[in-house]
């Protein structure tokens, strides 16, 4: 009797455990939201970095978005300040109007009437794209880039450019033009001979 009953038991609680058991087969799992936007967003960053306390880079920009990666854009523009050795004179400034931070690379990426300028030499480069490399301190270009760079004498266009940090030197891989800057004198008004007023 005893086992009887036991068997009876279990024959009515085996369909329940195989309906539970279809049930949650049925049941789609739960989908995993990969979240790859940013983790972080500041406004009106000012990034100063040194070597041996003495300046040596400044950033600026209205907003930066940092990643997990440690990847940082700059969708609102951003400035690399470059100073001289001693962190007091500006001797560089990259400008765009979009920017990229590679962290495994150390790479800048910017975009957008990007500018570099030399203050003390005065000279000047425009484009739409440049890279500034800080392992290699090197300011380039792809080689299909059109550039132009202005200094207080003439002025360069061509195609693809690779430079220094400080862009005090630099090489246009495809120069397309030459435009010599001349100053012009003032242009002395012509002597008049004098008129004899005697009778």
């Amino acid at each position: 009797m005893k086992s009887g009953k036991w068997m009876a038991g279990w024959l009515l609680m085996g369909p329940v455990l195989l309906s539970a058991g279809c049930h949650k087969a049925d049941e789609a799992p739960a989908k995993v939201i990969d979240y790859q936007g940013p983790t972080i967003e500041t406004r009106n960053v000012l990034m100063l970095v040194s070597d041996s306390a003495r300046l040596r880079v400044r950033l600026t920009a209205p907003l930066e978005q940092s990643f997990e990666s440690g990847d940082r854009l700059y969708p609102e523009g951003v400035q690399l300040t470059f100073m001289d050795e001693e962190g007091k004179t500006v001797v560089n400034t990259i400008t765009g109007k979009y920017g990229r931070y590679q962290r495994n690379q150390s790479l800048y990426s910017m975009r957008g009437d990007v500018r570099v300028t030399n203050v003390p030499k005065q000279q000047r480069m425009n484009s739409e794209e440049a890279f500034y490399d800080q392992n290699k301190a090197s300011i380039y270009t792809k080689p299909e880039t059109e550039i132009k760079v202005t200094t207080p004498t003439e002025v360069l266009t061509g195609r693809g450019l690779t430079a220094n940090q400080d862009f005090s030197l630099y090489k246009i891989l495809d120069p397309t033009g030459v435009f010599t800057v001349q100053e012009c004198a003032p242009v002395a008004a012509p002597a008049t001979p004098p008129t004899d007023t005697a009778p």
